[in-house]
């Protein structure tokens, strides 16, 4: 099921902005996230791991971070202006996380309404849900500095190593910055992210999610993807064969239309998700900027 476009946007970048100019991060690079916890007037909590703690410790005056995965990432207490972490994430995931919950204490309608609450349960999850996705749209403007990340992608030719070179710039996960690549592209890609899939099976690949670029929606109609891949499609061979990454695929698809269409494919395989960058064989991806393999 597609989501609505968030009502909230403008009023959420007009916060980010601020934020970001007010902590003087714009141009930093990575994004200088503890910074801008400092300057929100926030903490983080010290001593205290959400990977370890019994589940009665989340409890009145807290909110999740639950739009993700459901295992728990972090929180926030408002009375205490306190963030919480799942401190076995890897650090460039954290960032997000900490800025989500950034977002949760300063977007004005979430404050006064989860610092009056003695339980988050009692928030109807319609609501909960729409917070969450607020909340993780102002880590990821916050996090890859607005018109900054456009500014600095569009030097870089279309590529899924370009993607992991702003990752590495921003302090961002691949996975982040992959889908915000794309998303914010004014070029025709789309990205398949599946869940990590061993060389030995099970096949067929689980997708985990699908994002596609404004042109890209326009040009072909919005493509539509099974819920799990099968050998039929080449970069599901590329999992098979334990490939790391490449940049050398093609596939033959379909458009909603029933139109045959050829995209090439970049892959990437980060042991955690495989991504699979798709654009049509005619995309310019040219660039003064040579991005090298890693």
């Amino acid at each position: 099921m597609k989501l609505e476009p968030l009502a909230s946007v403008e009023e959420i970048e007009k916060i980010a902005n601020n934020i970001l100019l007010g902590s003087k991060a714009f141009g930093v690079f990575p994004t200088p996230v503890d910074k801008i916890i400092e300057y929100c007037e926030l903490s983080l909590a010290h001593g205290v791991d959400l990977s370890n703690i019994q589940q009665d410790f989340v409890s009145r005056g807290m909110n999740f971070f639950g739009a993700i995965t459901r295992k728990v990432l972090g929180m926030i207490d408002l009375r205490e202006k306190t963030i919480y972490l799942d401190q076995s994430q890897k650090p460039a995931r954290k960032n997000f996380v900490k800025l989500h919950e950034v977002g949760h204490g300063v977007i004005p309608w979430q404050r006064e309404l989860l610092g009056c609450q003695d339980d988050e349960n009692t928030i109807v999850p319609e609501v909960k849900e729409e917070f969450e996705r607020e909340a993780s749209f102002f880590s990821s403007a916050s996090l890859f500095q607005l018109d900054r990340f456009n500014e600095e992608a569009a030097k870089l030719p279309l590529s899924i190593n370009s993607a992991r070179v702003l990752a590495n710039k921003f302090g961002g996960s691949v996975q982040a910055t992959l889908r915000r690549y794309v998303e914010r592209s004014p070029k025709r890609c789309a990205l398949l992210v599946f869940h990590k899939t061993q060389r030995d099976g099970p096949f067929p690949a689980e997708v985990r999610n699908y994002f596609e670029s404004p042109a890209f929606t326009k040009a072909f109609g919005g493509l539509i993807w099974p819920d799990k891949c099968g050998l039929e499609f080449e970069f599901v061979k590329d999992m098979q064969r334990g490939r790391k990454d490449h940049e050398d695929g093609q596939i033959m698809t379909t458009t909603a239309t029933m139109e045959s269409l050829t995209l090439r494919y970049h892959f990437f395989n980060n042991t955690f998700n495989v991504f699979v960058l798709l654009f049509p064989s005619g995309e310019k991806n040219a660039s003064r900027v040579k991005i090298l393999p890693s």
